[in-house]
């Protein structure tokens, strides 16, 4: 058996070797559900298991923690170099013996992300992987040097969702070198493009068996992405939405009923709300039980706020309106302490391969630590499932504790 992943005609072991120097093949290698087939070419399984996580921002100081860090100047009021984030975590929490490899950010996530063996790993990258030194007019700006890609392979990351309002960070030309960083190492992008056309097309991943999983990324004013960063028909952008209203909904429902085959399974990757607060507006409610009645979209995956939010079974479809942050360099930086956000969340959806319905939701918490991963302790655990828990009730779900630290999803 090949154990080989491809993505646009690039060998994804080949690109790990040849970034990480061979250590992180045993990544590259898991089987993948292409794979878990009859020899007859039927699919030996009947469901098909996803990582998601929410934003993972990998520029300024975890840039400049990794092999190859990027110019550090910033432009913020209070902020002028990226190295600061790092001194700031380290005076937090102790010394990160940088340079770190390209794994070291992703910890204890890389033994969990083996043992759950997804079919497709989908993350919010709320970063430019650039070198540009023209940054947009914004109080902050987030990049990472394209020679860090590796920290993106080292994950096995498939998708990357970009409608988000640090995309365009570094302006037009810091996007479309995210967009070919992200090409070369073959990692497929949804919600931006160098055009209209290309920021709302879906990405395409292979899920086996012959099926497809097709992400849709989306961004929203209401989580601050400026109105001009929309795509044009020769402008790069994001793919915005206009607002959450039916019409809205009905152009959607048109481009999915376009795009799909019988078999696929269907994401929204939706930027939007703010950072902070647990509150889910009717609004959002509303919209994203559109997106799963009206456009057919089989799970929302919701991200932009820091701090893991409520989670619902709609109709039997999950929708999680906010996952948090997993990935970030806000070590050290006081405020907003009672939302626990170095508490995140890795979530293991697995789908009914025929109809998209949720047959199991496994959580694994982790706490960011010297800028990594970390699992967290059954203290940690228990804050995280008495949070979500409570506000999972309010949209008919239940978070409950195991005994190895994980959370299951279930109805109430």
């Amino acid at each position: 058996m090949e154990a080989r992943r491809q993505s646009g005609g690039i060998d994804r072991r080949a690109v790990l070797s040849l970034l990480a120097g061979g250590a992180l093949a045993p990544i590259g290698e898991r089987l993948t559900m292409a794979e878990l087939t009859t020899a007859g070419g039927a699919p030996a399984v009947d469901s098909v298991t996803l990582f998601l996580a929410g934003d993972v921002m990998v520029g300024r100081g975890v840039d400049q923690a990794l092999p190859h860090p990027g110019d550090p100047r910033l432009y913020e009021p209070a902020v002028r170099s990226a190295r600061r984030y790092l001194e700031l975590a380290e005076q937090a929490h102790g010394p990160i013996p940088h340079p770190v490899d390209f794994a070291y950010v992703w910890g204890d996530a890389l033994a969990a992300l083996r043992e759950a063996n997804p079919a497709a790993r989908l993350v919010n990258l709320e970063t430019s992987i650039t070198r540009s030194l023209r940054p947009e007019p914004k109080t902050i700006n987030y990049k990472m040097s394209p020679d860090n890609i590796g920290c993106l392979v080292a994950a096995g990351l498939d998708c990357c969702m970009l409608a988000n309002n640090h995309t365009l960070d570094w302006g037009v030309v810091g996007l479309v070198e995210t967009l070919a960083s992200l090409d070369r190492a073959g990692i497929r992008h949804a919600g931006a493009g160098r055009d209209a056309a290309e920021a709302a097309a879906p990405a395409t991943l292979d899920v086996g068996g012959g099926r497809r999983l097709l992400v849709f990324g989306f961004g929203s004013e209401t989580s601050g992405v400026p109105p001009g960063w929309a795509a044009g028909a020769a402008r790069p952008g994001v793919n915005l939405l206009d607002d959450l209203s039916a019409a809205t909904l009905a152009r959607i429902a048109r481009q999915t009923a376009s795009a799909r085959r019988d078999g696929d399974l269907l994401i929204a990757s939706l930027h939007w709300g703010p950072n902070w607060g647990y509150r889910i507006p009717d609004e959002f409610r509303a919209f994203a039980h559109g997106l799963v009645d009206d456009a057919g979209f089989d799970l929302v995956h919701g991200h932009s706020c820091h701090h893991a939010q409520g989670i619902e079974l709609y109709r039997e479809k999950l929708i999680l309106y906010g996952c948090g942050d997993f990935l970030d360099d806000y070590e050290g930086i006081s405020g907003y302490e009672e939302y626990r956000p170095d508490l995140v969340v890795m979530y293991l959806p697995t789908l009914s391969a025929g109809d998209g319905r949720l047959l199991a939701l496994r959580l694994i918490p982790f706490r960011i630590r010297n800028f990594r991963l970390n699992r967290a302790t059954p203290e940690e655990a228990q804050w995280l499932q008495r949070r979500l828990d409570r506000e999972s009730a309010r949209l008919g779900a239940r978070v409950g504790l195991g005994a190895d630290r994980t959370l299951a999803v279930t109805p109430r």
